[in-house]
């Protein structure tokens, strides 16, 4: 009752990030223009406005001022969305910043005698790919190193840099020459795997650098066995892990108060039973050194404001996106599938099956003589609608029997048409939902 009356905070930093090709650009311009439009009066979060009740809330965008951070490119994203035809936005590539103000006035008796609550929203689009070197801290270099090599043999992408490897003098002397050569192929790896679709890809700032020059630091790769290229390695490894120790207290993630995690889990299911492995191991990774970054159960909200050192993220969301590509009988099973994947035993820890951009309709389609539950949208470069059905989704790790029967192709649908060109919001899936666990308590 204290935090409500006496908003304490007046800052909430929502980081979302998530494995490759999971639709973070897309999250964030739904997540602002369903806001705005939720502010102007319109029903768009159905499960936030029924927590408000009578309290009317008013959202713009708040200015940039000083902050360090890019913007996040709102108008321009959204401007792809509400395009005839609409066409998903551009991929974002660095770390950015989508700021909202929020005001929501108080319940009688209250308003009368308090002004209404008032929330800045930060939104951080942080690159899931350094989210993937959280799980190095609790790995020395030679786990790490035994651990990636297993997971690159009989990988084509790899073969390369396993040959490089293999060709290699036993214990190896300290040779940058041998390092910078290492370093180049394992990153080719790297890419050709990203290409192929995996996801469980470290380091993660190998695919995608911070900005300027690289530090020496840099290069190195996996690499078992002794002598002084491999503790040159080691101690490269060492100064990454530092690195990303220092990133984790810098402002960006530090200040992260609540998290969501996205994964694209239908199209690994997709691509088959090693993509799924590894899309797997990747979120289970994350979840587990993620669980350390928590705030403590028994702090509560108000008090973490007050006290900073003894905060953490206080709520993650593993969520499945683009749920609409299935079914709405098969979106529960989707989330309890992320639930297993990412084992979720907190309270403060959630997960959803969620489609931020609604781009289909679900009928109910007629295959082989047997009614399904399938969807239609208009898919990319085609004139007409096109329906899609495929397949059942499990609501646990697939076994031998799922993988009999391949999961079948998901088609790339266009968007649906933004109601008002936008300013009425962006059709979605579960996005109430979730907004309502990152920010309800707030609100």
């Amino acid at each position: 009752m204290l935090a409500a009356l006496l908003p304490l905070r007046r800052t909430v930093r929502i980081g979302v990030t998530g494995l490759a090709k999971a639709g973070k650009t897309a999250l964030l311009t739904s997540l602002a223009a369903n806001l705005l439009a939720a502010g102007a009066g319109l029903a768009t979060l159905p499960a936030l406005g029924a927590r408000l009740g009578p309290r009317r809330l008013r959202v713009g965008l708040a200015p940039a001022g000083a902050d360090a951070l890019p913007r996040f490119d709102y108008a321009a994203h959204l401007a792809a969305l509400a395009a005839d035809p609409p066409r998903w936005p551009a991929r974002t590539n660095a770390v950015s910043l989508l700021a909202l103000d929020l005001e929501v006035t108080r319940a009688a008796p209250l308003a009368l005698v308090l002004p209404p609550h008032r929330l800045r929203l930060e939104v951080l689009d942080y690159p899931g790919e350094w989210l993937l070197d959280l799980p190095l801290l609790g790995q020395g270099f030679a786990a790490w190193s035994a651990a990636v090599l297993r997971r690159l043999e009989g990988r084509p992408a790899a073969a390369p840099f396993l040959g490089f490897l293999h060709a290699l003098p036993a214990r190896a002397g300290r040779d940058e020459a041998l390092a910078a050569s290492g370093h180049t192929l394992y990153r080719q790896a790297l890419e050709g795997l990203r290409a192929e679709g995996l996801a469980l890809l470290q380091p993660g700032r190998f695919l995608m650098p911070p900005p300027g020059p690289a530090p020496p630091w840099l290069g190195f790769f996996p690499m078992t066995g002794g002598g002084g290229l491999a503790a040159l390695l080691e101690e490269r490894y060492e100064q990454y892990r530092a690195a990303v120790r220092r990133e984790l207290s810098a402002p960006g993630f530090a200040g992260i108060d609540r998290l969501v995690v996205l994964a694209d889990v239908l199209a690994a299911l997709h691509a088959g039973p090693a993509a799924f492995a590894d899309a797997a191991a990747a979120l289970g990774e994350v979840a587990r050194a993620l669980d350390g970054q928590q705030r403590p159960a028994w702090l509560p909200a108000f008090l973490a404001g007050l006290l900073p050192f003894l905060g953490g993220i206080e709520r993650v969301a593993f969520v499945a996106s683009k749920a609409d590509h299935v079914a709405e009988r098969q979106r529960g099973n989707l989330a309890a599938l992320v639930n297993r994947l990412a084992a979720t035993p907190r309270a403060t820890t959630a997960t959803f099956a969620i489609a931020a951009v609604r781009c289909t309709e679900d009928i109910v389609w007629t295959l082989e003589g047997h009614p399904v539950s399938a969807v239609r949208g208009r898919v990319a470069g085609e004139a007409r609608a096109g329906r899609s059905y495929p397949g059942e989704v499990p609501d646990r790790t697939p076994d031998a029997a799922f993988w009999a029967h391949r999961f079948l192709a998901l088609p790339d649908f266009e968007p649906m048409v933004l109601p008002l060109g936008g300013r009425g919001g962006v059709p979605h899936i579960g996005l109430d939902l979730l907004l309502d666990f990152l920010l309800g308590d707030l609100l």
